[in-house]
């Protein structure tokens, strides 16, 4: 099951990095969307692929995007990696994978690791682009790619 490319996303609410709960519909269906999710908080490739998106936020921001991070880490660590990177974007934690479920990320490297997949999500709240790779960085690339092609720049 999971979201696909034409599918509109679901309301979901989640703790975000400052401990409140957000709710995707401050966002999604109001603006152009990349949802992120990674497996795990201040390990390398993770890293990098944060750093990567935060490096490019201002591209991001340009076109008219929020970018969104979500992985199956706490609060209190969302913090202290957005602190660590000068990370500028929301983070969201995902304890239980529920999220995940309803996205539809696989699990990356054998089923051993929590999967890395990035999701493009157009103003009307609409699935554009759905990207699986444990390559860290094309997924930047691949985001900023559609996203340009979205609002036809």
């Amino acid at each position: 099951m999971g979201l696909d490319v034409g599918d509109k996303v679901p309301v979901f609410s989640a703790i975000s990095d400052t401990g409140e709960t957000f709710n995707s519909q401050e966002v999604i269906g109001k603006k152009p969307v990349v949802v992120y999710f990674y497996p795990k908080n201040f390990t390398p490739g993770c890293t990098k692929e944060a750093c990567g998106f935060r490096d490019s936020y201002a591209d991001f921001q340009h076109l008219g995007a929020e970018v969104i991070g979500i992985s199956l880490d706490g609060a209190k660590s969302h913090t202290r990696f957005k602190n660590k990177y000068s990370l500028p974007f929301l983070f969201l934690s995902d304890p239980k994978g529920g999220l995940r479920k309803i996205f539809g990320v696989k699990p990356g490297l054998l089923g051993l690791l929590p999967g890395r997949e990035t999701f493009v999500i157009d103003a009307d709240g609409i699935v554009q682009l759905k990207f699986n790779s444990m390559n860290a960085s094309s997924h930047i690339r691949m985001a900023i790619a559609k996203m340009k092609e979205i609002i036809g720049e």
